[in-house]
């Protein structure tokens, strides 16, 4: 059941990304800037993931710690 939620979710957030980009090309030439900002958000997003996939030192609290 937690599964089919989580795919909902990734389909309806994967259609509205959709629907950005395609907004973004229709009001095109001020939909560039939208680009950037989701290139920017997209940049730093995948900055957080790297960090938190790199850290020891919060692997041993999430494993250890709070249980």
């Amino acid at each position: 059941m937690e599964n089919l939620g989580y795919v909902l979710l990734g389909t309806v957030a994967a259609a509205w990304l959709v629907a950005i980009l395609i907004g973004f090309v229709a009001a095109f030439p001020f939909g560039l800037i939208g680009f950037v900002a989701l290139g920017g958000f997209t940049f730093l997003f995948a900055k957080v993931i790297k960090d938190r996939m790199d850290n020891k030192e919060d692997d041993y609290y999430s494993k250890n710690i709070d249980k």
